[in-house]
Parts: C-alpha cells; structure tokens; sequence
C-alpha cells in the first residue's frame, strides 16, 4: 500500500482538553466520535467505574452546557477552539455518599467539587461548619497534625474558608488557622480517603447541596427559581435558596415535558394541580429536562435491586475498605511502633549524650581535681610553713606581749607613783604657797617686830643716854672727854647694842628653826 493510501486511511483527529478537578488532561478524538466515546475514553484515563454521576461541561455564550452522548461530539454547539475545552464534573449528586459512592476516585472527585462550590460560595455554609470542612480538608491533604512539622504559618497558602466568612469576623488569618488546626489535631489516625467522606457527608446535609438551580416564571410573571437536586424538583423564591416553596419528589412525579419555553410537571396523583413554569430560552428547558431525567433515573436505580455490575463494585469496595482498613491499622502500628522506636532512639541518644557529657564533665573533674590536689598539697606545705612563721611569730608576739604587759604593769606603777608624788608635789606646794604666805606673814611680824626693836633699842639709847646725863652730868656738860672715858662710853653703848642684837636674834633663829621643823614632812 502506498503512503498516500495509508494518509487516506488514516482517521481525521481533533484535539480535546479535558479539565478534571484537580489535573488535565488531552485526547486526540476522530470526528466520528460521539459524547459518549470521548466520556469512556476520560473515565478509563481516569480509572472511574461509578460514571453514571459524572458528565463533561462546556460553555457557550456564556451558558454551561452537558455533551450530549448520544450525539457526535463535532455536531454539538461546542466551543471553536483548539484544542476543545471540556470539565469533567459531577453532573448528578447521590443522596448518600457513604452508600452510593464505592470508588476512593469518585468520593475524591466529588470531595474537590463540593469543595471549591463551598468556597466559591455556591453552597452556602455556616462559619462553623466551614472551618470543620477546612479541619477534614487539611487532614486529607497534609495527614496527621504533628506540632513539630506543621509550624505556625503552614496555610497561608492554602484556601479553606469562603471569603463571605472571612469578611464577616474580624480575624486575622493566624487566628483562623488557630481555630482550624484545634479540630485537625483531633482528626489524627483519620486516612485520605476517610477524611474525605467525613467532609462529603457534612456537605451532604447543606440546604444548597446538589442542587442546580435556574431562573423561571410562573404563570403570573413572578420571578421563582427551579431547583433540581437527587430528591427531586423544589420551587424557591427568588431571594431564598434555602428553603422551597414547592416541592416535588421523583417519586410523586408522573411526568416532565417541556414546549418551547413552557416546562409541566405532572403529579403522580391526577387530581393535585399541574405545575407550569416558564423560562428565558428553550436550551434552559433542555438542561432542565436533561437533569430531571438523569436524576429521576438514578432515583428509581437506587430502589431497585441492585445490578451484578453494581453488586461487584460494592463487593469489591468493601474489600477493598476492609484490606484499606487492615493497611491502614497495620500502617498506624508500624507507624506507632516507628514513633515508639524512634523515641526509644531518640531517649537513648539522649541518654548517651547524657552520659557522655556526665563522663566529659567527670573526666574534666577528674582533671580539676588533680590540679586541685596539687595546688592543695602545694598550699598545704605553703600553709605549714606559714604555720611555723606563725607559730615563731605567736611566740614572738606572745614574748612582746609580756614584755608589754610588764612594762604595762612597771608603767602602771610608775604612772602610780607619778601620780602620788604629783599628788605630794601638789601638797607640798600647797604646804609651800601656805608656808610662804605665812612666812611672809611672819616676816612681816617680824619685820614688825624689828621695827618696834630698833624703836625699843632707840628709846633704850634714848633712856640710858638720859639715865648717863642723870648720872654722870659731868659728861653732858662737858662734852669734850678723854679718849679713855670716851671708849667706855662707847663700850658700854656698843655693849648694850649687842647684847639687844643677840638676844633678838637668837630668838629669831630659834623661831624660824622651830617653824621648819614643824612643817618639814614626816616620811
């Protein structure tokens, strides 16, 4: 066959995009392909059994649509791209996830969708329940809390909370993952797979989850939506999501139709009231009916016997949940034993550095001590040596305190007798300045006594000069005597003048010698 023949036979291709919740992926399609095949071929990339929940979203003009998969994929109104763009997205919810969602891939793709619809806030959640999600969404990316690894700051990164409820408090965002990782702490020994299912059957229980809504119009122009969720069709006001005003489960429904614009629900029940609403474009309708049917398929496929496909898969899901289960203890015992050993180890390291640091220190105590003993033994001899100078010198000072203390004493006495011959020398020179006074005081009466003396002796004189004219007149009358009779006369005054001087001065004499030995001290 020639090359041209083979490019003749070769099919034509187109390229597809197809955006997963958490990865991308591209195909080469032929043109010949419908919906479906390009749907097989993704869930077998995927490795998804469960895709009756599943369908692969497109926008055009501003509109989400599903791919049709009975019809081929280049006849549908998509996208004029290359390559096309798809989103494989959960298209139908369960009304259980713990029972209807047997693949760990399944519950994994619907964890990130619903996820991203709660921050994105197209699920509406309540502050509390919302950092509980985050709690579950951390344990089933980062696993078990450890304080050692998980540092303050570690989700900084990460988005867990809407933003609604981020402006509602005003918390900074250390004090929200504070409150977030009090909850994750408690999650510890929770698996991937369970952390994911806890948090899809918190979701599951939100008034806005799973349900698709679409703006309508009732029969009087009033302005409604339509919601259509696993349960069936709900009619809400256009201001509250949270609670219909009508309802409709799939079970009370006999039949959707839709003509052009105009979509009736007829009840299973003839006589209740045929419910007609309106909406803004004819694709709305389909989609409309598109899901009502989808949905109402798997709600009547829930109460039905269950498929052999069906039975399998839940065989093999609880085997494969119970071999996970079996991993996940072992796992947890290795992981426990390992935590154990590596404490044991790290106790014993510890330990040994302990003991190797009480041995250095030892050693170098050890070491100390010797220097210290010589030192010791040095300021020993040093000591003794200096006990000797000391004792020589206690000896010495012990010699000069006698000395000392003699002298002291000798000191004593002498300053005694100081004192006492002071104390005499002041009496001595009372005595004298007493004696003095009254020797002055006797030299006076002597002197006194002299003068009346001298006056006695003159009167004397006097009288025997008178007494001798008496006698010898012949003398005063003649004056002119003979030198012999002159010396007589002179003799016997001279005589009679000693004999005054003598007798006066002896009595002095006497007196003064009596009055000194009178005063001289006894010793």
């Amino acid at each position: 066959m020639s090359i041209r023949g083979l490019k003749k036979t070769q099919p034509k291709t187109f390229k597809v995009k197809v955006i997963t919740m958490d990865a991308e992926m591209e195909f080469s399609c032929e043109m010949k392909w419908k919906g479906k095949d390009l749907f097989d071929l993704v869930c077998r990339a995927l490795g998804l059994r469960e895709t009756w929940f599943f369908g692969l979203q497109y926008t055009i003009k501003g509109m989400s649509t599903w791919l049709k998969m009975d019809k081929k994929v280049l006849d549908q109104e998509i996208p004029k791209e290359d390559p096309v763009s798809f989103r494989f997205l959960a298209k139908f919810y369960p009304e259980k996830v713990e029972e209807e969602l047997l693949q760990e891939i399944t519950q994994h793709l619907f964890f990130l969708q619903v996820k991203k619809q709660i921050l994105d806030e197209e699920i509406y959640c309540s502050p509390e329940a919302t950092v509980l999600l985050a709690s579950y969404a951390v344990q089933a990316k980062y696993g078990d809390y450890d304080p050692n690894f998980h540092e303050p700051g570690f989700l900084a990164q990460d988005e867990l909370l809407p933003k609604r409820v981020l402006r509602q408090y005003q918390m900074t965002a250390d004090m929200w993952e504070e409150k977030i990782s009090a909850w994750y702490a408690e999650h510890r020994g929770i698996a991937r797979d369970e952390a994911e299912m806890n948090y899809l059957k918190i979701a599951q229980d939100l008034e806005m989850y799973g349900v698709n809504y679409f703006p309508i119009q009732n029969k009087s122009d009033t302005d409604l939506l339509l919601g259509v969720d696993a349960k069936g069709i709900h009619v809400y006001s256009i201001n509250n999501r949270f609670s219909p005003n009508k309802s409709f489960e799939w079970s009370g429904i006999r039949n959707i139709s839709y003509s052009e614009k105009e979509l009736t629900i007829k009840p299973l029940d003839k006589k209740a009231e045929v419910f007609k609403f309106f909406s803004s474009q004819l694709k709305v309708n389909k989609l409309i009916l598109q899901l009502c049917i989808g949905n109402h398929d798997l709600f009547m496929r829930r109460r039905k016997v269950d498929s052999i496909e069906i039975q399998q898969m839940k065989a093999q899901a609880r085997e494969e949940k119970a071999r996970k289960k079996m991993e996940n203890q072992r796992l947890a015992r290795e992981k426990q034993l390992r935590e154990e050993a590596e404490r044991a180890k790290e106790e014993l390291e510890r330990r040994l550095f302990q003991l190797e640091d009480e041995a250095r220190q030892a050693n170098e105590a050890l070491l100390r001590s010797q220097e210290t003993a010589e030192l010791l033994a040095e300021k020993a001899q040093i000591a003794e040596e200096e006990a000797k100078l000391l004792a020589q010198n206690a000896a010495e000072a012990e010699q000069e305190r006698q000395r000392l203390e003699m002298a002291a004493l000798k000191t004593k006495e002498e300053k005694r007798l100081m004192e006492q011959k002071m104390r005499e020398a002041e009496l001595i020179a009372v005595k004298l300045v007493k004696e003095s006074d009254r020797r002055a005081k006797e030299a006076e009466r002597l002197k006194q006594d002299l003068h009346e003396a001298r006056e006695a002796e003159r009167k004397a004189k006097q009288k025997l000069l008178d007494v001798t004219r008496l006698k010898y007149p012949h003398v005063a009358r003649y004056p002119h005597h003979s030198p012999a009779e002159t010396r007589d006369v002179n003799f016997d005054k001279g005589s009679v003048k000693m004999d005054l001087k003598d007798v006066d001065l002896k009595r002095l004499s006497f007196e003064i010698e009596r009055e000194r030995y009178r005063n001289t001290p006894k010793m």
